[in-house]
């Protein structure tokens, strides 16, 4: 899901379009309001997605009504690739944000006939299956303190920038704290406390980072 391989490139060095160049005739694009679901968790995975822009989140809810982040997905992410049959996980925009939509069977038979896209969704399938092992290390092994040190320094190197030192959240505190399995409290008042430190200054569109290196050594 993170960082796909499937990136407009341009034709190969044999002259041959790329992965996603070849995908493009078969997909259509959807605009999304803030909050919209782009499909349930437990929904036929007849399609995969792709975001253009805007941020999207992955979501389970427990059997207890608890919910849990699964991924924050930015654009040139896939979205549903690591499911078969059904979506393990729903999906919903974070923000306003469009998406590019593929049909499935499209998509797996020209894998099947494309070596330049097989190769890009198996990239893209280790890439996802190496943030699910970091999502696992950081919740079963990690304090609260290096959590939230450690998400802040993954969305530094994920979002778009426009600044240097502006770092821009479009997830909810309610977002970040589902995602790390803390509370809404904890979260503000880890934060709270990085700002007392000097290491970053809240601000309404998100933080500005002061002292990377402090951070890195927070999250361990």
């Amino acid at each position: 899901m993170q960082y796909s391989a499937l990136r407009a490139q341009g034709p190969t060095e044999s002259g041959q379009p790329d992965g996603l160049a070849l995908l493009e005739q078969f997909g259509t694009s959807l605009s999304l309001r803030r909050d919209q679901e782009i499909y349930p968790e437990g929904a036929d995975a007849t399609n995969i997605y792709r975001v253009v822009s805007g941020c999207v989140r992955t979501v389970k809810l427990m059997a207890d009504g608890r919910r849990q982040v699964c991924a924050f997905l930015f654009a040139g992410d896939l979205i549903g690739l690591d499911d078969t049959t059904t979506h393990d996980f729903g999906a919903e925009a974070v923000t306003e944000s469009v998406l590019r939509r593929y049909p499935r069977r499209t998509v797996d038979a020209l894998a099947e006939s494309s070596p330049v896209l097989g190769r890009a969704l198996r990239d893209d399938m280790m890439t996802s299956l190496h943030a699910i092992h970091q999502q696992l290390t950081l919740l079963g092994r990690r304090t609260a303190s290096e959590r939230i040190a450690t998400f802040l320094l993954e969305m530094d190197r994920r979002i778009p920038r426009t600044s240097k030192l502006l770092l821009h959240l479009p997830m909810s505190r309610g977002d970040i704290a589902d995602y790390l399995g803390l509370t809404g409290e904890t979260v503000c008042r880890l934060l709270t406390q990085m700002k007392r430190d000097q290491i970053l200054v809240i601000l309404r569109a998100g933080v500005q980072l002061l002292d990377r290196a402090a951070l890195r050594h927070q999250a361990g």
